[in-house]
């Protein structure tokens, strides 16, 4: 009988994925399913961004690019992070990857072995810890906190860097919470990791053009004293409604950047062609849509914790960033991942269960308001009437 590696033996998953297909399979047999699950904008890409990959086909741009990117997405992306942040981004430091997840995949591939130790936030995306744990590392988890605001402690952080520890994973704005960390404790984490210079970081950004309230985002690019060893992670899902495109880049030290090249030669080639001219559309075009879907998020968002914090037993604090609700259920009586089985199977609403995030995340589960209003509004009367009708399982 074949044998597969060991590694295999230790890759999780992200199990929004099979909540969505579980949530499509109930809807095919007939139910009516209201997914606050997937986080996915229930907006259209923009038409200006859909047009430009259909012209670049027409113009016959079907072949392969460079492995890195084609120049111009790249220098649209330097542009844009000059704009957002001020920072000078030289386009011979970004990579164009299929996805924000390869950027992950690629660092923590870098610095994962057997023997080595890699903090990331819990709860956080699943794949931070499943891709450590391919790689044979230890996963040292950084507590993120309801009493925090959802924002790392920077001296938290900090006090779990050890002789083992190659690379430290930050993620603000934050999935599954909604978090936003504050520049005073993003200021103490540059300045306290000066003193352990051996060490590399992971910003994973994606979310970074979606605060609300007047926060704002604070980019670990705009710390010149960690560049050497900085990866910035960021993408076209979230912000241009563009998650099927499989559309992202990073920004790499120049130590690493060949060997991130070289991995994408030796695994996806590249990004398609049409994609990436849609990319440059998205950046250099008309924002408007961002504002727009922004705009449409910010009303989601009192809506959803306005209800959540209605429901028997359920208190929510409102996220700051993102478009993710994390509410409170421990009083309800339920274990996270059985009340999110039960509302999706009893009541016809799909979220998901806080400890799918990790192991701080019980007491928890995860609400997208990626959806409409009135989806929303659905949802949150059927989750009333469960937590009302039906005791703890």
């Amino acid at each position: 009988m074949f044998r597969t590696v060991s590694n295999f033996d230790r890759i999780g998953e992200e199990n929004a994925f099979a909540v969505l297909a579980r949530a499509t399979e109930l809807a095919s047999q007939g139910r009516d399913i209201v997914n606050l699950g997937i986080g996915q904008p229930d907006f259209p890409t923009p038409p200006h961004v859909a047009e430009a990959a259909a012209k670049a086909i027409r113009d016959g741009h079907h072949g392969y690019t460079p492995a890195t990117g084609i120049l111009p997405l790249r220098e649209a992306v330097s542009g844009d992070l000059h704009r957002r942040f001020g920072v000078s981004v030289d386009p011979g430091s970004v990579m164009v990857v299929p996805g924000g997840k390869v950027t992950m995949f690629a660092a923590i591939l870098m610095f994962g072995e057997p023997g080595a130790e890699i903090l990331y936030p819990d709860p956080g995306f699943p794949i931070y810890r499943s891709m450590i744990e391919y790689t044979g590392a230890t996963p040292i988890p950084i507590p993120i906190r309801e009493e925090n605001g959802f924002a790392f402690s920077a001296e938290e952080a900090l006090s779990l860097i050890g002789p083992k520890t190659r690379l430290v994973i930050i993620n603000s704005p934050a999935n599954p919470t909604g978090g936003v960390t504050p520049k005073a404790e993003i200021d103490a984490l540059v300045a306290g990791l000066a003193k352990h210079p051996d060490v590399a970081i992971l910003s994973d950004e994606i979310y970074g053009t979606m605060t609300y309230d007047g926060e704002q985002h604070v980019s670990l690019l705009s710390y010149p004293e960690i560049r050497d060893r900085l990866i910035y992670l960021d993408g076209a899902s979230k912000t241009y409604a563009m998650t099927g495109w499989r559309l992202g880049w990073s920004v790499w030290p120049a130590r690493l950047y060949d060997m991130a090249r070289k991995l994408a030669v030796n695994s996806f080639s590249c990004v398609n062609a049409p994609t990436q001219f849609a990319g440059i559309a998205a950046l250099n075009g008309p924002q408007d849509c961002v504002a727009e879907m922004m705009a449409a998020f910010d009303k989601r968002r009192t809506l959803v914790t306005e209800g959540l914090n209605r429901l028997p037993g359920v208190s929510c604090i409102v996220p700051k960033g993102a478009f993710y609700a994390f509410p409170n259920i421990s009083q309800t009586g339920w274990k996270a991942k059985k009340l999110a089985s039960a509302l999706l199977e009893e009541a016809g609403v799909a979220t998901i269960g806080g400890p799918d995030f990790g192991v701080h995340g019980e007491g928890y589960i995860r609400v997208s308001y990626a959806n409409s209003a009135e989806n929303i509004a659905r949802a949150l009367d059927r989750m009333g009437s469960f937590l009302a009708d039906r005791k703890a399982a």
